[in-house]
């Protein structure tokens, strides 16, 4: 059966590294791998792991492995040894779940992508963390008059100074990055799919970044894009807590010190797309460059931002109330004093003249 589809399945690896194997024999290789991946999965899916007798630490490294962009099989493997199984619906839904395991997504979903057969587990991944996402609309929608990409904000410490709230999404896809304007005197709120931060995501990460990079993969960069855009949102642990405080970021990881230093090391030469999140980030900036609610937030942020702030504001404004009490009674009475002195001196003057 792999035998009989090894002129197409060949056509998926490089030809030096393949050439040296006759059919026969590459065929075999790639029966074994395939049936053994199939079979990890599913092992992992039913809680059925210790049959293959291994440590839980090993447990986890191989399903690093699986993601690891030099170990991907061809997806048309897997699904020609899954066509000709007795148990292809339960393969398939091992598949499903095992990948909505390691979305890093909260929201999980019951269906995978269909628009066309992936290539192999990683690219799997890559769709399943980008479905149904929406495409970013133009500046010109959003604004006749154009917009600078120029961006000045810094970390989700000073969105936050600013007015800009952060809010958990309920999306399902890790690009679905939206900003909302509000009225009057109120800033926007910016809301962000939630993610769980743990060991593995470091390496799903890097793998993802290098499939989106290779020369003879067309995209459009999207989970680079995502991934420089969080990290424009976090430069210090202090960002990461706002993010968990929201509900935006779980941190599975360790300190969110550790955790800002994974997305600042991630993100180290990295090259996203400058069109996707264009117009998000033009419009925190214009909201950003808002003095006048800036100023607001910034003194809110200040002085409400937490019981023992909001307490010594009000401390200072009672001693401060209490002071001008103090200097207007002290003003009054002497006023009434001096009243007194003078009616108390006309009093003795009349009297002496009479």
């Amino acid at each position: 059966m792999i035998k009989k589809n090894i002129k197409k399945l060949r056509v998926y690896f490089d030809e030096e590294v393949t050439k040296k194997y006759c059919d026969e024999a590459l065929a075999w290789m790639l029966f074994v791998d395939g049936c053994a991946t199939l079979q990890f999965i599913h092992s992992i899916d039913d809680k059925s792991i210790k049959e293959f007798k291994i440590k839980d630490h090993q447990v986890a490294y191989v399903q690093i492995d699986l993601f690891l962009l030099e170990n991907q099989l061809p997806y048309q493997l897997l699904e020609d040894l899954m066509k000709n199984s007795a148990e292809e619906a339960k393969l398939r839904k091992s598949i499903e779940n095992f990948i909505n395991m390691h979305s890093m997504l909260y929201t999980k979903m019951t269906k995978m992508p269909e628009d066309k057969e992936p290539i192999h587990l990683l690219d799997l991944l890559r769709r399943r963390l980008l479905l149904g996402g929406k495409k970013d609309k133009t500046l010109d929608e959003d604004n006749k008059s154009g917009g600078s990409d120029w961006q000045s904000f810094r970390n989700v410490q000073e969105l936050r100074e600013a007015g800009i709230c952060l809010k958990r999404s309920w999306s399902s896809c890790l690009g679905e990055i939206s900003f909302t304007k509000k009225r009057n005197l109120c800033s926007g709120i910016l809301c962000l799919p939630p993610i769980t931060v743990d060991d593995s995501i470091g390496p799903k990460f890097f793998n993802l970044i290098a499939y989106e990079m290779c020369s003879d993969f067309e995209n459009d960069y999207g989970v680079t894009s995502y991934i420089a855009f969080l990290d424009s949102l976090i430069d210090e642990a202090k960002d990461v807590m706002e993010l968990r405080k929201a509900g935006i970021l779980l941190n599975c990881l360790g300190s969110d010190g550790e955790v800002a230093e994974l997305f600042n090391e991630i993100c180290t030469d990295l090259v996203p797309n400058p069109e996707l999140y264009r117009v998000v980030r033009y419009q925190i900036q214009e909201d950003y460059d808002n003095k006048w609610i800036t100023w607001i937030s910034q003194f809110y942020y200040t002085h409400f931002n937490s019981p023992w702030t909001t307490g010594a504001l009000f401390a200072a404004v009672f001693a401060l109330a209490l002071s001008i009490a103090q200097t207007w009674y002290a003003v009054m009475s002497y006023e009434d004093s001096k009243k007194q002195n003078n009616e108390q001196n006309h009093a003795n003057l009349k009297d002496k003249f009479i």
